[in-house]
């Protein structure tokens, strides 16, 4: 199959939106920058911007909230949703076999950033919300527009790296590459799911329970 690049308005701003993204992902080299949290809501305004110039009927966006129960029902997407749980909870048993426990206390550092563990309801809403952002800019925008223009594993594979470099937080560096790794792989079966249920509303579902499952084991299990 062959791809070509059309210089319609849509794809105007969704290169630069990937552009803005990725920029924007990269001050994270600068460790005490705050920018690259921007990158996510980019992603978020440039998928609104992308669908208005496409004129993108209801039925073809990648965020539908009507068909959620018809997309999940699709071949291999129950399968697909459900395996980045299963990468999580693998993800914090062998971190946590190979550091120590030092890899439970990296996470939930990372994540205390942006995240009320005292509050129980405060906690599920940023958890829901934070999904629902992340899902948005990089499956529905960076993978969802790109591969309309670029192969899809290119798409996948370079937007996984920018969804993972995006969590990278100060520590050893054995244990942040880990981390990282284990993002990025978290990434392509998100975008998996994406891509089985052409809806990011379905792999929001998957990464906020993903997420949930993570944080209870870690309270419960390490």
């Amino acid at each position: 199959m062959s791809y070509s690049i059309k210089t319609d308005k849509s794809t105007i701003f969704t290169v630069i939106g990937l552009i803005t993204m990725i920029i924007l992902t990269i001050t994270k080299v600068v460790p005490s920058s705050q920018l690259a949290g921007y990158a996510v809501f980019a992603g978020i305004a440039f998928f609104f911007i992308v669908e208005a110039f496409a004129k993108t009927r209801d039925a073809e966006s990648g965020l539908r909230f009507k068909t959620v129960l018809a997309d999940i029902k699709k071949p291999g997407v129950l399968l697909w949703t459900l395996l980045p749980i299963v990468s999580a909870i693998a993800t914090l048993a062998v971190g946590n076999l190979i550091f120590s426990g030092d890899f439970v206390s990296h996470v939930m550092g990372r994540a205390g950033s942006m995240l009320s563990f005292d509050k129980i309801l405060l906690l599920t809403v940023q958890v829901i919300i934070a999904a629902l952002g992340e899902e948005i800019a990089f499956r529905g925008f960076f993978v969802g527009k790109a591969m309309k223009i670029f192969p899809f594993w290119p798409c996948a594979v370079v937007s996984s790296i920018v969804f993972a470099a995006g969590h990278i937080a100060p520590g050893n560096v054995a244990l942040v590459v880990y981390d990282v790794a284990a993002i990025f792989i978290d990434s392509i079966l998100y975008t998996m799911v994406y891509r089985k249920s052409g809806n990011c509303l379905i792999s929001t579902i998957s990464h906020i329970f993903s997420n949930g499952c993570a944080l209870a084991a870690s309270f419960i299990l390490f």
